[in-house]
């Protein structure tokens, strides 16, 4: 795996305001049906994201293992689904979108986290802390599309190439946090913490 190639081929869009937006934006060598189907059912989403469990349907809650839960706000086959992301006892307002269109043989996919952010997590971490993590989503979902052996999930920040992704994956959120208005030095030092979060050591070279 080419970890500065995977990163290049997503697009980063930071909205700064009362309500934080994070856009994720890449292309897929797969038809848009396929890739609609990986992110809608429960079997192949535990593949390349993490098991959930619920009433996978428009109305109904689902649960990410050790992660978030919520309800299924709208969903249009194959192009849209937008669900509450829901964590922790006081989790605020927070939403994901998926949109998905068919582009130059295969699938545009574009993923929008918009959420209520405590103001000491955003002054630490910046985009980072959930943009590094929707990175590695949109790499899972990249292997398990084009069949290829999916990392452990377990141990991918212990491996090379893991390490590789997630400095360079928080890298480019510093950039966008920048373009986005954030004076280079607290860029910068997002980079830093989101960085060390992620890694579990000291070295993020």
């Amino acid at each position: 795996m080419d970890s500065l190639d995977e990163i290049s081929r997503i697009r980063r869009e930071l909205t700064d305001g009362e309500r934080k937006s994070v856009t994720l934006t890449r292309h897929y060598d797969a038809e848009v049906a396929d890739v609609w189907d990986a992110c809608t059912d429960g079997e192949r989403i535990a593949r390349w994201f993490m098991p959930v469990s619920g009433d996978l349907r428009l109305g109904g809650t689902y649960q990410l293992e050790g992660n978030a839960g919520g309800e299924i706000l709208a969903c249009e086959p194959p192009s849209y689904l937008r669900v509450s992301w829901l964590f922790g006892p006081d989790p605020g307002f927070s939403e994901v979108e998926v949109r998905l269109s068919a582009e130059d043989g295969g699938t545009r996919f574009e993923l929008r986290h918009t959420a209520e952010v405590p103001p000491e997590m955003w002054g630490r971490f910046g985009p980072g802390a959930v943009g590094v993590g929707w990175d590695l989503a949109l790499l899972g979902l990249r292997l398990h599309l084009a069949g290829l052996p999916m990392p452990d999930k377990s141990g991918f920040e212990l491996t090379a190439d893991g390490r590789r992704y997630i400095t360079a994956s928080s890298r480019a959120w510093g950039a966008a946090f920048e373009e986005a208005g954030a004076p280079p030095g607290t860029a910068a030092a997002a980079v830093a913490a989101t960085t060390a979060f992620y890694l579990p050591t000291e070295d993020q070279s």
